[in-house]
């Protein structure tokens, strides 16, 4: 019988702490209740991925608005890990492009200019997995370095293919599609930098 974790240990990330789901033994002994518990938290992460893309603030002047997308998916890599939250971004990458409205502000499909910011978003997951096994949000002046690593590779990625989206120069991208989202950012690294190294220290006392 599978069960959670009563402590952190290195190179684990928090969902390595929640239990699998009880199946027969047998089937247990194979491995597939760790395997159900992946599949179970690859889709959850595409799914809050999803609908924290829809809380949405326009910013004038940019067609790249503010959401909670960026701190889902970081979240989402942050705590599955590079495997599992590079599975869960590219489901919910995959499923947008296939026309499922769980963009931002309800869109699908590859035209938006903020496309860029989504594959940045995949890459950015897997990143910061990583750290995360690593000790990466252990603490908070780790979870900060983790969370400036990853929105640093959103943008890397977001802001050239805004450019080349729309036709603006690479300044005016710089302008509509990063600036004006540093301090939300800075506010998103925060939140994360009180979220994750408390919930290590919660599992460390159960």
């Amino acid at each position: 019988m599978s069960t959670a974790a009563t402590s952190a240990h290195p190179g684990e990330v928090l969902a390595d702490l929640l239990p699998s789901p009880k199946l027969s033994a047998s089937l247990a002994q194979g491995g597939a209740a760790a395997r159900v518990r992946d599949v179970a938290l690859v889709a959850g992460g595409a799914v809050l991925t999803g609908i924290a893309a829809q809380i949405v603030l326009p910013v004038p002047g940019s067609p790249v608005p503010v959401t909670g997308q960026t701190f889902a998916a970081l979240l989402v890599g942050t705590a599955l890990g590079a495997r599992r939250g590079f599975l869960s971004l590219a489901l919910y990458l995959l499923v947008g492009m296939a026309g499922v409205p769980w963009f931002a502000e309800g869109g699908s499909g590859v035209g938006a200019p903020a496309f860029g910011y989504i594959l940045g978003m995949l890459v950015a997951a897997t990143v910061v997995g990583a750290l995360a096994r690593r000790g990466g949000d252990r603490s908070v002046l780790r979870t900060a370095g983790t969370m400036l690593v990853g929105e640093a590779i959103i943008y890397a990625i977001g802001v050239p293919y805004l450019a080349f989206a729309t036709g603006m120069s690479l300044t005016a991208a710089v302008a509509a599609g990063l600036t004006p989202f540093l301090i939300g950012d800075a506010l998103k690294a925060a939140l994360a930098m009180g979220v994750l190294p408390t919930a290590w220290k919660f599992a460390a006392r159960k």
